[in-house]
């Protein structure tokens, strides 16, 4: 017997379609918030939104001291750095100087070397006789916020170089604008100020403390695990939640368990013991953990044991694609919800593009059948041939035919490409979307598609839905099916 549906047509209550797009929680693999039992938060990127053209401005300065002390000529100080450069999921070949975009097959399909664009041609000379291995020692992977800012001197002192016709050793510029960041970060250049003035740095979310509330009261417990020290996690969730509600005096009444200094990803595959911080000492942690103490280190193993909870009901909420999301996805059966920040913007951008883009669908449909119809008529000028009567009414016919197509092939190619500029420049005026190209996934996009079960823009767009929301998917079909 055929089950009758029901007439979901007459109005309906307030929902989270009601949403928009940019705040919403999209889906890659169904999560059901009512198995979930601990929800877990990274710190930086996560709760912690930073104002990201003030970080890399903050970063760039600290470091350009500290590389003109090892060598390089004063005049780097001078340089316009250009913040909107960089994005997350870029490629630096440190052999060849260049920064680079691949597409999730691992195609090259954008690079600079410096600030100068490469043709198609450049990148197929250099990356598409062999398969680019971007895990090797040649390369680095850009994949944090953390890292744009890297991405960004690296560029700008490669293409001053290039500029002034001053010899340059690639590979030992960007290992010292990483060791040289590094550096900063450890003594206090970039951490301080940060501190000094969360508000310059830091954006309050004013959802935030609602949303942990909400997930609170639906008996939800929460614990933060994060890689950042404890001084620093101390500021930074004082600015962001310390009186706030009145039930949450500080922001250690929200969270079950905060655990810093974590060193993901091995916190997923090491064995370090858990640590209980008392005052300027540590000792090792007793079980179970308590609220309003802060812990350090620890594993996976250890974490879990004192939860007391199987891991595929605990959702974990990061920024990283590899030390929250890949790690805890292969090391854990743990749950994953990754925060990307430039969602809001890559989302307005597909809403605004979405003419160009259906006409870009359009012309590459029409394009399928044009080369249809050309192999077609070039099959039988190819029959007509072999029947010695090339030189025939119905050969040049067809001749004629076949160019006719091919202009029409040419018209389009020029009209995608106008497109694709037009698109691209919607989303970032360098690199297009972070998370597609083209047509194809980027591959930090299929990195987001294979590892975080969901995905937003914020913690607090969670506030929007019931704590026991069943996120579903789309169905995933394959070409055959459609």
């Amino acid at each position: 017997m055929q089950l009758e549906l029901p007439n979901l047509s007459g109005p309906a209550e307030a929902s989270t379609r009601s949403i928009t797009a940019p705040r919403r929680v999209y889906v890659n693999r169904d999560l059901k918030l009512s198995n979930i039992d601990w929800i877990g938060f990274d710190m930086d990127y996560t709760l912690a939104i930073y104002h990201q053209d003030e970080m890399d401005r903050l970063s760039i300065e600290a470091t350009l001291d500290k590389l003109v002390a090892r060598g390089y000529p004063p005049w780097i100080r001078d340089l316009e750095y250009p913040l909107d450069f960089p994005i997350r999921g870029l490629l630096i070949d440190k052999h060849l100087g260049n920064v680079l975009k691949m597409n999730r097959f691992k195609i090259v399909r954008k690079g600079y070397h410096g600030l100068t664009e490469l043709n198609l041609n450049e990148l197929r000379a250099l990356y598409y006789e062999r398969k680019v291995r971007h895990k090797s020692s040649r390369f680095h992977w850009i994949d944090t916020l953390y890292g744009t800012s890297e991405a960004c001197m690296f560029a700008t002192i490669v293409e001053a170089f290039k500029g002034r016709g001053m010899a340059l050793k690639y590979a030992k510029l960007f290992t010292d604008i990483r060791e040289c960041i590094d550096l900063s970060h450890q003594d206090g250049t970039i951490l301080g100020p940060v501190m000094a003035d969360p508000g310059r740095f830091i954006e309050r979310d004013p959802e935030l403390a609602t949303t942990l509330h909400r997930l609170r009261s639906s008996g939800k417990r929460l614990f933060v695990l994060t890689n950042s020290r404890h001084v620093y996690t101390d500021v930074l969730l004082r600015y962001l939640l310390d009186g706030i509600l009145p039930d949450y005096p500080t922001y250690q009444h929200y969270f079950d368990a905060v655990i810093v200094a974590a060193k993901k990803p091995g916190f997923f595959q090491k064995q370090l013991p858990l640590l209980e911080r008392r005052g300027e000492t540590l000792q090792p942690a007793t079980l179970p953990l308590s609220r309003g103490r802060v812990y350090e280190n620890g594993n996976l193993h250890e974490l879990m044991k004192a939860l007391g909870v199987t891991g595929n009901r605990v959702l974990y909420v990061g920024d990283h694609i590899y030390g929250d999301m890949l790690r805890s996805k292969k090391d854990s059966s743990w749950r994953t919800a990754m925060v990307i920040p430039e969602l809001e913007l890559e989302v307005t951008a597909v809403r605004d593009g979405r003419e160009d883009t259906e006409r870009s669908h359009l012309l590459y449909n029409l394009r399928h059948e044009l080369e249809e119809r050309l192999r077609d008529q070039q099959v039988r000028l190819k029959r007509i041939g072999k029947n010695g009567s090339a030189d025939g009414a119905e050969s040049l016919h067809l001749k004629r035919l076949i160019g006719s197509i091919r202009k029409q092939l040419r018209a389009i190619d020029e009209e995608q490409a106008r497109l694709r500029r037009r698109i691209d420049a919607r989303f970032h005026p360098y690199w297009g979307s972070l998370l597609k190209e083209r047509t194809e996934l980027s591959l930090f996009g299929a990195q987001v598609s294979e590892y975080s079960c969901v995905y937003t823009s914020r913690v607090s767009n969670l506030g929007a839905y019931s704590p026991h929301q069943y996120f579903r998917s789309p169905l995933n079909l394959l070409h055959h099916e459609l």
